[in-house]
């Protein structure tokens, strides 16, 4: 499961065509239409953790700009080529498995200062909706959890494309980000610089850079 878009949603109009276009409606304005070749990755996917990253930045001490990651979690994901509002998500994340590159600011975060890893284990995304937005975007809106708390996010989504690699396995690649306040979900812990500011922002970019498998059919 980046942090927000806010541009209006298209229509999505089958098309017989190869390739993506766009096309006048009898009132005059531009819908998006979709590849059909979209619709042989129709199905469900996983992320693939050693080749994917879940990620995010943070202004710190107003200058500089601190990023990390999450190495552990677990994610269910389907993606419909043919009608993309009926793709989803789920993201679980175990918290204390950030990683910024200093372990004691690691253990910082997983404090009860931030995550406080001990009562709230997991963070977690679930979309609650997905809109094409034109070309190779999309718009994925859903509920974040963090501490105990859930607000909704807005995703903005680029699919990179598909391939099948050399080991076999059916791939697509998707970039999203979005901006939170992490206020909003409990994580006010702050300290204020001589000269005005705060040591950590509060704005947060999360970014995901997803490459995906196709799932293998339930048997």
């Amino acid at each position: 499961m980046g942090f927000f878009s806010r541009r209006q949603a298209a229509t999505i109009e089958p098309s017989p065509a190869v390739g993506p276009r766009t096309a006048p409606t009898a009132s005059g304005t531009v819908t998006a239409v979709l590849d059909p070749a979209l619709a042989a990755l129709t199905g469900h996917w996983t992320i693939d953790r050693p080749h994917s990253r879940i990620g995010f930045s943070v202004r710190h001490a107003m200058v500089t700009t601190v990023r990390g990651a999450f190495a552990d979690y677990r994610s269910d994901l389907y993606f419909d080529g043919e009608q993309p509002s009926r793709s989803r998500a789920e993201l679980v994340i175990r918290v204390a498995s950030v990683d910024t590159g200093v372990e004691q600011r690691d253990a910082h975060l997983v404090g009860t200062d931030f995550f406080n890893a001990n009562r709230y284990p997991e963070m977690v995304f679930c979309s609650t909706s997905t809109v094409y937005e034109g070309g190779d975007s999309y718009r994925m809106t859903g509920d974040l959890t963090i501490r105990g708390i859930t607000r909704p996010v807005e995703l903005d989504l680029a699919y990179l494309g598909s391939v099948r690699d050399a080991f076999g396995y059916e791939r697509a690649g998707f970039d999203g980000t979005t901006t939170i306040d992490r206020t909003e979900w409990g994580l006010v812990y702050n300290q204020r610089l001589e000269a005005g500011g705060s040591m950590v922002s509060e704005k947060i970019r999360l970014q995901f850079d997803i490459s995906a498998i196709r799932a293998a059919p339930v048997a």
